[in-house]
């Protein structure tokens, strides 16, 4: 139960969200399961699975492996495609008093187009352009990891998109300010950051790669460190909301991006650990707001003293 002294929303896009806590596209699924184990009613928003124009099967197994502070995965997009979400899974979660976020993903821009075209009449409340997943051999990263790129998708995608659109940024680039930048100019509403780092990890015994896809995504507390970074300086130079993501796993996880400049957090690879992690980490918000005396979480958002 929330302290309603405490005021923990927070406004992105003009979306009004509960509060600044998010699940992550691709570890909480369509909220059905983790509804055993949680209200999803205390979510600011579920960012759903990652989102295609027609069902994939994605990557042959083995497709996660674990690391000494996290996973990698290269599950590749399994999703039931975007008809099945919108028939099948938005009723379910118009259940809950909670943002519904829409994770596209394709191998074309007219698929991104054609998708935010179809989402753009439903009930959810945003789109989140995935142009940053690692793991795809085609698509994807290739339009999230230069400047041109990310200007292309995100302006062509923005005039088909009804809804306030949210650009997921790769941490895979030389200069993630560059790159954010150019979403900011070509029309997003937010953007959120960071995707998963691209990795590897390899069986001595076999001599070869875990996954079957040789590389994939790695997330989890061994990233926060550079998803704190890139927030801080993506926070500084855009004038857009910005969404951290990266390792979170408490309240005080959640704090060190908020200080550095996010107005919302997504929480990723905890779900794994804990089905209940994200209740967790709004509460260590509310802990954090009373222990040091603020009543609105936007007390602290920016707001880390440089020495």
């Amino acid at each position: 139960m929330t302290d309603k002294s405490i005021d923990l929303s927070v406004e992105i896009a003009g979306i009004k969200f509960s509060n600044p806590v998010i699940a992550a596209s691709g570890t909480f699924g369509f909220g059905r399961e983790f509804s055993n184990y949680m209200d999803l009613n205390a979510l600011g928003g579920i960012s759903v699975k990652g989102l295609t124009l027609e069902k994939r099967q994605g990557n042959r197994p083995p497709r996660i492996a674990e690391t000494p502070a996290g996973i990698l995965n290269s599950v590749g997009l399994q999703n039931p495609g975007v008809k099945a979400f919108i028939e099948d899974e938005i009723p379910f979660l118009k259940g809950f008093d909670t943002k519904i976020i829409a994770n596209i993903a394709g191998n074309t821009i007219e698929e991104y187009c054609s998708m935010a075209d179809m989402l753009s009449d439903t009930g959810i409340d945003a789109i989140e352009l995935n142009v940053s997943c690692p793991n795809v051999k085609k698509g994807c990263v290739a339009f999230g990891n230069s400047v041109e790129g990310i200007r292309e998708i995100t302006g062509r995608v923005k005039k088909h998109c009804k809804k306030p659109l949210i650009v997921k940024l790769t941490p895979n680039v030389t200069d993630i300010k560059e790159i954010a930048l150019a979403a900011e100019d070509a029309g997003a509403d937010a953007v959120s950051l960071i995707n998963t780092l691209l990795g590897m990890a390899i069986d001595v015994h076999r001599k070869s790669p875990i996954l079957a896809n040789n590389v994939g995504g790695l997330s989890g507390p061994a990233v926060k460190p550079i998803a704190v970074r890139m927030v801080y300086e993506v926070a500084k130079a855009v004038r857009i909301p910005v969404i951290g993501m990266g390792g979170i796993s408490s309240g005080e996880d959640a704090i060190e991006f908020m200080l550095a400049g996010a107005s919302a957090v997504m929480v990723g690879t905890a779900n794994f650990v804990n089905p209940r992690v994200c209740v967790d980490v709004v509460e260590g918000i509310e802990h954090y707001l009373k222990r040091y005396n603020h009543s609105s979480v936007h007390e602290i958002i920016g707001k880390l003293q440089i020495y």
